[in-house]
């Protein structure tokens, strides 16, 4: 009986040894794997919306990096000049095209265009979206068809076009652009957590149907992060109030990540062919507690909105952010915002 009290913790030891040797090496065979697998960006044609400035040109730095060939829609003829010129000095091969994608039409040149340019296409980012901010009552049913023309019907109508093609040539790759907004709704920003909600559950479809045919879709879902965009965005309600709450928010290292960051992490996920990539531990905790507590989740958002401003006599008017800057959106942290304004070419 000794004897066997005395084996016990020896057996332990072994036991623990050969888990601990399983673990590591299903660990080193799945890193092995994942590089095996991994999807080869050089010389693939990748098609950026909204690439031309922000979290797109982010993206598209990153994707030069790796050797492929870009291509970025915009609007502003201005903006993809600059943005070309910026890619073309890191050795990428891009082309630019100006289109507004909330035009079906224009998204099929857009698609055309880059096939008869380069012969294919490979992988579809769709980056592109619009803010509103601004409490609910100054938020019209245009307000919510602008933004879902943007972040849900331009997205729809990109992967509609680029479907063929990828049936074609046998195999395609997608990524959309969600937001936190689109699992959780967020007070002061309704039309645009509208439209991100259907947006995820355009993208969470699509990934379940297109995959039987060789269409692997990610779905990218980020926090706030320091693209410099809040100049861009369009403000309702007590204007300069609004702005200074959303630009600190997206300025804070706190509540943001760097724009660059977050592009590796999306490019990352494309190569190992997620299926979703949260890219915050914030994101991932406040995803993880929606779907634990919802119940909990909605009353710290009713919460929250007792603390942001309310409407104000002239309300009603719609304002960009860049238009709306007031003392109480300056200082060191929303400097922050301003320098990746210049440098992701939102100015």
């Amino acid at each position: 009986m000794k004897d066997e009290n005395r084996q016990m913790p020896l057996i332990s030891a072994k036991t623990a040894l050969l888990t601990a040797v399983g673990i590591g090496a299903f660990a080193i065979v799945k890193s092995i794997y994942k590089e095996i697998t991994k999807y080869d960006l050089r010389n693939k044609v990748v098609l950026i919306t909204g690439g031309s400035r922000g979290l797109g040109l982010a993206i598209a730095r990153e994707l030069a990096s790796k050797g492929a060939k870009i291509v970025i829609c915009a609007r502003s003829n201005r903006q993809l000049q600059n943005a070309k010129r910026d890619l073309e000095s890191i050795g990428s091969d891009v082309l630019t095209v100006r289109a507004d994608i909330t035009k079906q039409a224009e998204v099929q040149n857009v698609i055309e265009h880059t096939i008869s340019h380069f012969g294919r296409l490979d992988v579809l980012i769709n980056n592109a979206g619009i803010i509103s901010v601004g409490p609910q009552d100054t938020m019209d049913i245009k307000e919510y068809e602008t933004v879902m023309e943007t972040n849900f019907w331009a997205v729809l109508y990109t992967i509609k076009a680029a479907i063929p093609q990828f049936t074609k040539q046998g195999e395609g790759r997608i990524v959309n652009i969600c937001s936190i907004g689109g699992k959780i709704a967020v007070p002061h920003l309704l039309p645009y957590s509208v439209s991100k909600f259907a947006m995820v559950g355009l993208s969470e479809g699509l990934g379940a149907e297109l995959k039987k045919d060789n269409i692997h879709v990610t779905t990218v879902i980020p926090n706030l992060m320091r693209t410099g965009s809040p100049r861009n965005i369009t403000v309702k309600g007590d204007h300069s109030a609004e702005y200074a709450w959303f630009k600190f928010g997206a300025s804070s290292p706190l509540f943001s990540q760097k724009a660059e960051n977050a592009a590796r992490q999306i490019i990352t996920a494309l190569e190992n062919g997620n299926n979703e990539v949260i890219l915050t531990q914030t994101a991932k905790i406040a995803v993880a507690f929606q779907g634990l507590v919802p119940e909990a989740v909605n009353s710290v958002m009713q919460l929250a909105n007792r603390f942001l401003p309310k409407n104000v006599s002239n309300g009603n008017e719609t304002k960009k952010g860049y238009e709306s800057e007031s003392e109480s959106s300056g200082g060191s942290v929303n400097a922050l915002t301003d320098k990746a304004a210049i440098e992701l070419n939102e100015i």
